[in-house]
């Protein structure tokens, strides 16, 4: 699991418009250096669910009548810092325009030692 707060610490949760220019600087496409963002956006989006759904999962409780459902503060806690953090592609953007993603085309990931190891 990642350390969401971590991420998310120094992103106001309001979009602020951005240069064009700074994305196509760091891929010389614009639409590459979406691309990328995007692609980090779904990783982000996929383990802020399965960590919000592990910690959720100690409150599920098996009942089958809708009168025995309780409030739990620390639940509503928990789901108001969920709702509270910046959107995954703000996250996804600053980390790219701060070069804190590493990326590569296929073609140089398939050449690489490394990864045919696997």
């Amino acid at each position: 699991m990642t350390d969401i707060r971590q991420k998310s610490q120094n992103i106001a949760p309001q979009v602020e418009p951005i240069d064009i220019n700074k994305f196509i600087n760091k891929t010389g496409n614009l639409y590459e250096a979406l691309a990328i963002i995007a692609k980090r956006t779904n990783q982000l989006n996929s383990s802020i669910k399965q960590e919000l759904h592990y910690k959720l999962e100690e409150f599920a409780v098996q009942s089958d009548t809708i009168e025995e459902i309780q409030e739990n503060k620390e639940q509503i806690e928990i789901s108001k810092f969920y709702e509270r953090l910046p959107n995954s592609a703000l996250i996804a953007t600053n980390e790219f325009l701060h070069d804190q993603l590493i990326y590569r085309h296929r073609s140089e990931a398939a050449t690489s030692d490394e990864d045919i190891e696997a």
